[in-house]
């Protein structure tokens, strides 16, 4: 017994979870994801390079500009080289050196214009995913509870037609709201002018101010989608047999509802957290295009405009491994919300 109980003690919980089965499933996903990024990658550069015309097209309408420059522009670049061979090149700097290479239109790293943007980015996707948990979860409980009546009827109304909206038409919708309240909502940018003049706490203002508009255009539509689906997990959880039991036991209202099936009915919308953090990611494209917000989708769209190669791939790989990323949280915190689900059944 005691060198049983002494066993147990010295059991190092750090040693215990990398060689858990939960590590070696987290070790199994991102190597598929990197055969993932891959794939994309390599997909990109093809579509890329399939697209008629290229960056220097742009500027041999310069007259300022001569053939012997942009031939060594091209050199510099390795547009000389084959396509497969610049790929070759791309890969091999990005897996040994981290190197994204060089954009074209701004003749800077691209590692450094991704790092610029991919904060503002995930910053409006975080806050537009906490916005819409925190109101359509409530909403969507009020809505199971409240079926049929008024309430629920107007809730499943005011989804239908927010879920039916086009995220661009949201987005034009906020720009007159600004334009007729102005200077109460600005837009463009993420801070003020004299932003750095500001204390810490004026600062943290600021950015979020800077962010009603956009994070409010950003989460309507997965708002209204989610206020739903929380609605009818709720009710459907509700009918179950154990459910009934609780109440027949004589367990108060409140506490069937909020402590038993919300558990259960909850954990299909945590499956849905790493896709619609991915789909934020891919929705701000159009929200940082109508607010001028200086983030990773705004980047993008001006890169594939003037076709700068190196950055769109960049972009592209970033988004990408954000998705895998996402995805694989939203397993693991499928995993501890419910601990009877297993490995085994993630896979």
């Amino acid at each position: 017994m005691t060198t049983s109980t002494t066993s147990i003690q010295e059991r190092n919980p750090i040693v215990d979870f990398f060689t858990s089965e939960t590590f070696l499933y987290i070790i199994k996903r991102l190597l598929q994801g990197l055969l993932t990024l891959l794939l994309a990658s390599a997909l990109s550069f093809a579509i890329i390079k399939l697209a008629p015309g290229d960056y220097f097209d742009t500027l041999r309408q310069n007259p300022k500009i001569s053939e012997a420059r942009i031939k060594e522009l091209k050199q510099l670049f390795k547009f000389d080289k084959p396509a497969i061979e610049q790929y070759w090149y791309w890969l091999v700097a990005v897996v040994t050196k981290g190197d994204f290479g060089q954009s074209i239109q701004y003749y800077r790293p691209v590692s450094e214009l991704l790092r610029e943007r991919i904060f503002n980015t995930l910053l409006l996707a975080i806050s537009s995913l906490v916005v819409t948990w925190a109101i359509a979860i409530p909403l969507g409980i009020l809505g199971a509870v409240n079926q049929n009546r008024l309430f629920d009827k107007i809730l499943q109304v005011s989804s239908y037609i927010a879920q039916g909206f086009p995220s661009f038409i949201t987005a034009l919708g906020l720009l007159i709201v600004a334009q007729m309240t102005s200077p109460l909502f600005p837009v463009g940018d993420r801070t003020s002018i004299n932003h750095q003049q500001l204390t810490w706490f004026g600062k943290i203002l600021d950015v979020a101010w800077h962010m009603i508009l956009p994070t409010i255009a950003l989460s309507i539509t997965s708002f209204a989608g989610l206020q739903r689906l929380m609605r009818g997990q709720l009710l459907d959880v509700l009918r179950q047999d154990y459910i009934q039991t609780a109440r027949a036991k004589g367990l108060p209202e409140n506490r069937v509802i909020y402590v038993h099936a919300l558990r259960n009915a909850i954990n299909p919308l945590v499956t849905l957290l790493g896709f619609e953090f991915a789909g934020l990611l891919g929705g701000s494209f159009i929200t940082e295009y109508f607010f001028n917000f200086p983030g990773l989708g705004l980047l993008t769209l001006d890169a594939v405009k003037k076709q700068d190669v190196y950055l769109v791939m960049g972009s592209l790989v970033m988004g990408a491994f954000m998705l895998i990323l996402g995805n694989l949280l939203a397993d693991l915190l499928l995993k501890a919300v419910d601990p009877r689900i297993k490995i085994e059944d993630l896979r």
